[in-house]
């Protein structure tokens, strides 16, 4: 009796778990399933975009009236953009396409910079004109060459998800269609780059993407775990994990994890293999309910960040999200915000614990400046602003524009309506750099039946 029992039971149990194996199997398939569609998608979009663009510029050298020009050139600065971000969405994390991306980025950033100006005034010249053709021809090579890949993934019926574990295991030396292919178009992009096109087509990204202006020596795995403990406020009993970037990064930085052993609490952060500075960490523990002030929890991050090291440092904006605090920080030199160069910090309402800081921006931006002077007054920068908006505050500030250059400009926030605004008028020639619309507060729905 008791031996049927027994019996019934384990069949049941065996039967249970088959089951629970058989629906995480269909859960991870599932999974795999929706990233391998969206890789394909992304991939066969660019292909398409690159087409569009092929076709778009070849459109543009035949046109020689501004009112067809612009619109044109407006579309292939919009094709540009959306071919960089079907680049973004493969899994090319690990594989250098930086060529091809920076090929998009000139042509977008010379598209843009020429829609926009008054051609009936300054129509293109011969040497842009020439540009155009040799970018025409440029963008028929990298067409030839994606509709190649595109062709052998078709009729071979190949996978992205194996491109990504080819590049997550490090086993892309072996053959592999796809990445081979990418790679042959990197080389051909690679070609273009002793080509002159002159200084109009400088690209866009001024920023330092790879962190190559901080100084320092650079720094151990040993003393990178030090640097995260200290962040991290770490003590004793702890579990560390530490590994390095992937191959292909122009810069270098550690990934450490950090479990507390005896509280079960766990930290993670990346930091830069020179001079050992936190690109981001995350401290995770639950928060319980709010003791502190905002007030007091900006007081605190703010001691955080001169405390290690973070200097001319003010207070942009705070919000709380249920018991945190989140305060942005920007630069500050002599009454110039730097808004390139932000720091986000993170901080527990409960007891003031630092929850986490993402500096990637500021390292990005970071540099020594010599502010230039102005060339209109902030009178005359006032006067560009629509009357209708009640100034509040003016400040002058660095703002990366549309096209991704760094530009002095004169900052204006002020009401219009029921609406906040931040309006930025260059402050070398008064045209109107960025409008943004600050959020207002969000309305509470809980209680609304």
């Amino acid at each position: 009796m008791i031996r049927g029992i027994l019996i019934g039971v384990l069949a049941v149990g065996v039967a249970g778990t088959g089951y629970w194996g058989y629906q995480e199997h269909q859960e991870k398939n599932a999974i795999l399933l929706n990233a391998e569609n969206n890789y394909q998608r992304a991939f066969h979009d660019l292909s398409y975009q690159m087409d569009l663009l092929h076709d778009k510029i070849g459109t543009t050298l035949a046109m020689n009236s501004r009112h067809s020009l612009s619109p044109s050139l407006t579309e292939v600065w919009r094709i540009t953009s959306e071919a960089h971000t079907d680049v973004g969405q493969l899994p090319l994390t690990l594989l250098p396409f930086n060529k091809t991306e920076n090929f998009l980025a000139k042509i977008g950033d010379f598209s843009y910079k020429t829609a926009v100006r008054d051609l009936d005034k300054e129509p293109l010249s011969k040497e842009e004109y020439e540009n155009l053709k040799v970018l025409y021809k440029q963008s028929n090579d990298i067409q030839n060459e994606l509709r190649g890949v595109q062709h052998m993934v078709l009729k071979n019926n190949l996978r992205w998800m194996d491109v990504e574990l080819a590049l997550a295991s490090g086993k892309e030396q072996t053959d592999n269609t796809i990445i081979d292919g990418l790679k042959k178009v990197e080389k051909t992009v690679s070609g273009f780059d002793e080509t002159d096109l002159g200084v109009t087509f400088t690209n866009g990204q001024k920023k330092d993407e790879n962190f190559k202006k901080i100084k320092g020596k650079t720094i151990t795995r040993q003393e990178a775990i030090q640097i995260a403990k200290k962040y991290m406020k770490f003590d004793g009993n702890a579990e560390v994990k530490v590994t390095e970037n992937g191959k292909g990064s122009d810069y270098g930085f550690y990934s450490v994890s950090i479990k507390n052993k005896n509280t079960g609490q766990e930290a993670s952060m990346d930091i830069t293999k020179k001079a050992g500075h936190p690109i981001w960490f995350i401290n995770q523990r639950d928060i319980k309910k709010q003791v502190i002030s905002l007030n007091d929890a900006n007081n605190k991050a703010a001691a955080f960040l001169k405390e290690n090291g973070f200097k001319d440092l003010e207070l942009f904006e705070s919000t709380q999200y249920d018991n945190i605090g989140v305060f942005n920080f920007v630069t500050n030199i002599n009454g110039v915000r730097i808004y390139p160069e932000a720091i986000k910090v993170k901080v527990a309402l409960d007891n003031g614990d630092i929850m986490g800081v993402s500096a990637e921006e500021y390292l990005k931006s970071f540099q020594t400046r010599t502010i230039e002077k102005t060339s209109i007054t902030m009178e005359q920068a006032r006067s560009k602003v629509n009357p209708n908006l009640k100034v509040m505050e003016d400040r002058q500030a660095i703002i990366i524009n549309d096209l991704g250059n760094e530009v002095l400009c004169y900052e204006f926030l002020g009401t219009l309506g029921d609406d906040t605004y931040r309006i930025f008028i260059n402050a070398k020639n008064g045209m109107e750099e960025k409008v943004e619309k600050l959020k207002n507060a969000e309305a509470v729905y809980e209680d609304v039946i």
